[in-house]
């Protein structure tokens, strides 16, 4: 992706790599306000969320890794 480009409409521009490399480039303050963004996103989309204990991983949804 070319910094100085507003928008793109290239599917290249669309991999997950391309993704993580821009999410890189933005300063730590900017990743955790994404976080809370979407945090809040889906607790609004289900407030019911923060109230789950104990919830395990979907398989092949997402990858949970844990320190044994």
């Amino acid at each position: 992706m070319r910094l100085n480009d507003g928008i793109v409409h290239d599917r290249g521009e669309e991999t997950p790599e391309a993704k993580v490399r821009w999410f890189r480039s933005l300063p730590l303050s900017e990743r955790m306000e994404m976080l809370c963004s979407f945090t809040d996103l889906a607790l609004t989309a289900n407030p019911n969320l923060q109230e789950r204990k104990h919830v395990k991983p979907l398989a092949g949804r997402i990858q949970v890794l844990s320190i044994t």
